[in-house]
């Protein structure tokens, strides 16, 4: 990884956990303090679990987080203005998220191929760094892996977590405060 590849460390909210199915609600990004941030209305029913951990959802054919309103982004245009902020960086793009080999780009990459925008992606995208099993890599003692615990470990704070924005930027403090050198291992978590 000793490339010029831009980090853009990334973040999804869905409405459940079933990476073949649910819809995406936020898709944010961070890239130093340029921030990418769309909230998107479903297609489908928030679960109540989901609404339990982000506390997204629908009334009245408009998306609430707790009690404030947010203005949504048909998906096809939050799709292709996130490329368009991918592409912004004019070099390629390599995506960072924590847990995101079995979530987020999975269910990423599966919108993107129902919207035929999965090429246009690849063209900027060159792959995704999953903070998750770097972390147990790195810290093989710790007692929990969830991006809260890692942040409270190692940063000493509590943020707005399960909203993507914030889990992003946060997720950018606690990579740049690893301050990682060994790129072989940074290389292994790599796809």
């Amino acid at each position: 990884m000793s490339d010029d590849r831009v980090l853009v460390f990334f973040d999804l909210e869905t409405t459940g956990l079933d990476t073949t199915g649910c819809d995406i609600i936020q898709v944010a990004a961070v890239h130093e303090d340029k921030v990418f941030n769309v909230y998107i209305l479903p297609g489908q029913p928030i679960e109540e679990g989901a609404t339990e951990v982000t506390g997204f959802t629908v009334r009245d054919g408009q998306l609430f987080c707790g009690k404030a309103q947010k203005t949504t982004t048909p998906l096809l245009n939050a799709l292709k203005s996130f490329i368009t902020f991918l592409r912004s960086f004019g070099r390629p793009v390599l995506l960072v998220g924590h847990n995101a080999k079995r979530f987020d780009a999975a269910i990423l990459s599966r919108v993107l191929k129902e919207w035929s925008l999965l090429g246009q992606f690849q063209e900027v995208v060159s792959g995704t760094l999953d903070t998750l099993p770097l972390s147990k890599e790195l810290f093989p003692n710790l007692q929990s892996y969830k991006q809260e615990f890692l942040v409270r470990h190692f940063l000493g704070t509590e943020y707005g977590a399960h909203d993507a924005a914030e889990d992003s930027k946060i997720l950018q403090k606690l990579f740049k405060h690893w301050n990682i050198q060994n790129k072989t291992i940074l290389g292994k978590h790599v796809f």
